[in-house]
């Protein structure tokens, strides 16, 4: 089941050889007569991280022929203008996919606005059609990271049927639908999952008995060495900035995994930076085409 020497599962590489397929069937969509997919993103505020994220998603849809929209809005915008908003691109038939970046300020509720895109747009994969869709097994836009790490697994050729995968971590973004799709009867997936969180009684020891470990706990360095057997195979989700005074910045990023004492012992391991982050974007961009597709109405 297990390789002697460990692996890094480099999403940055992974990354570019998905990319590269999608820019190709999206130029081969487009030739058999197929609307150019769009994109469409909003921002509310100036978090710098925020800024970041959105940047790299507008920068890869021009790179993979993708058309996009960038609206901001500032940070004293109220609910119903932004919903207004996103009533506007459902109802434009050039965009294909919708996205607002969160978070939001605390006067605007998640919800509300998520719900108010056309499940048909939503290309996050945060709606609640979309979400029972995939509960059901049913087509759907799946939620981007957890569907960039199954696009990660898949291209290291990771089978997962049998393994015991073990996600930490129960948010409707990451941890819960990751562990839907694991436990579905694909490849990857077949895996037993047990889905646990911080508050998670014995949780070492159920670390301890997983094949496959999904850290999305958003703690920093919060699965370490003790808690990971021999051979396990760890996919680390966490984004987290602490002080490092060797830096310019006075920061750097780290995961949800002590990735310096814990990597030693796995088969294959996500860096962070450069391993599930860079995933994210294609599952995002993958759900952006096959909206495309849908709205195009061709063979």
């Amino acid at each position: 089941m297990y390789i002697c020497a460990m692996q890094l599962l480099d999403g940055k590489a992974t990354a570019a050889h998905i990319k590269e397929q999608i820019k190709k069937d999206t130029a081969e969509h487009i030739a058999k007569g197929g609307k150019q997919p769009h994109l469409a993103a909003i921002i509310v505020g100036n978090n710098p991280a925020s800024e970041a994220y959105v940047g790299s998603k507008i920068r890869t849809c021009e790179e993979l022929g993708f058309g996009s929209t960038l609206k901001r809005f500032e940070e004293d915008i109220t609910e119903e203008a932004l919903l207004d908003e996103i009533r506007h691109m459902n109802d434009n038939d050039e965009i294909d996919g919708i996205l607002v970046q969160l978070p939001l300020p605390k006067h605007i509720s998640d919800d509300a606005v998520i719900n108010a895109i056309d499940p048909g747009k939503d290309v996050d994969g945060f709606h609640p059609v979309s979400t029972g869709r995939m509960v059901l097994g049913q087509k759907a836009y799946l939620p981007a990271t957890p569907y960039g790490m199954m696009l990660m697994l898949k291209h290291y050729n990771i089978d997962t049927k049998g393994m015991h995968c073990v996600v930490v971590g129960r948010s409707n973004i990451v941890g819960t639908p990751m562990a839907l799709l694991m436990s579905r009867n694909s490849n990857p997936g077949n895996a037993t999952v047990t889905l646990c969180h911080r508050h998670t009684k014995n949780l070492k020891e159920h670390c301890l008995q997983a094949d496959i470990i999904v850290a999305a706990v958003g703690i920093p360095k919060f699965i370490t060495e003790d808690m990971v057997k021999e051979g396990a195979i760890i996919l680390d989700v966490g984004i987290n900035r602490i002080d490092d005074p060797t830096r310019k910045s006075g920061k750097r990023l780290v995961g949800d995994v002590d990735f310096d004492n814990v990597k030693d012992k796995c088969s294959y391991i996500t860096p962070v930076p450069g391993g599930v982050g860079l995933m994210t974007i294609c599952g995002l961009m993958m759900n952006t085409l096959e909206a495309a597709k849908e709205h195009s109405n061709i063979d």
